[in-house]
């Protein structure tokens, strides 16, 4: 088939066979282009994009390395803040148990400011923002001396559970006496809530 060609371009004038060469050039350098240099451009395209997109994720690595320090650290933070939270709630999982928990602690420190307690009452307990707030109502003995209550007050007030006295009702028996009082106090505390304790569940 080559003899072929090469005889019938032997038969072809000078300018003939000039056009012919052109022709089949550009059909060889098509062929090339095509079937040769055509892929190599669409695969250097595909392994540009490629190295383009590992870049991306390096640099996305090196972010996250950078900021795991800091993530690590406010996750400790809010890990220690939760669990100095936890620890001045009451103890129990109940209202009656946390309850109990409130009248331990105020008994154990009216004994140690001398002051007799005549009776305790449990409130209702409410819901706070997630916490349960239980309260007893208390009501004292006459005390002869102002400092034990003033002091059996501040114990409740900076006591490490949270603990607050929502309401005083104090009462002089003698004018004649004014330091001999008697009363009542409403002693409040917080606990876990329903909420929480879900939560808690479904973690």
């Amino acid at each position: 088939m080559i003899l072929r060609l090469w005889s019938f371009i032997k038969k072809l004038r000078f300018s003939q066979r000039k056009i012919l060469w052109v022709l089949i050039g550009i059909a060889i350098f098509l062929f090339i282009y095509f079937l040769g240099v055509l892929p190599l451009i669409e695969t250097a395209k595909k392994v540009e994009e490629e190295i383009i997109l590992k870049k991306k994720v390096v640099l996305k690595y090196k972010e996250f390395l950078q900021n795991r320090k800091v993530i690590e650290e406010e996750l400790d933070r809010a890990l220690k803040q939760y669990g100095g939270i936890q620890q001045r709630l009451l103890f129990g999982e109940t209202p009656q148990l946390g309850a109990a928990n409130l009248q331990e602690i105020v008994k154990r420190l009216s004994e140690k400011n001398g002051i007799g307690i005549r009776s305790f009452r449990i409130l209702e307990p409410k819901e706070i923002d997630g916490l349960r707030k239980i309260s007893l109502h208390i009501e004292f003995n006459p005390v002869n001396n102002m400092l034990s209550l003033g002091q059996f007050i501040n114990d409740i007030e900076h006591h490490e559970k949270e603990l607050l006295i929502s309401e005083m009702d104090l009462l002089i028996i003698n004018p004649r006496m004014p330091n001999n009082i008697q009363g009542s106090l409403v002693i409040s505390g917080l606990m876990k809530g329903d909420q929480i304790k879900e939560k808690r569940r479904e973690g």
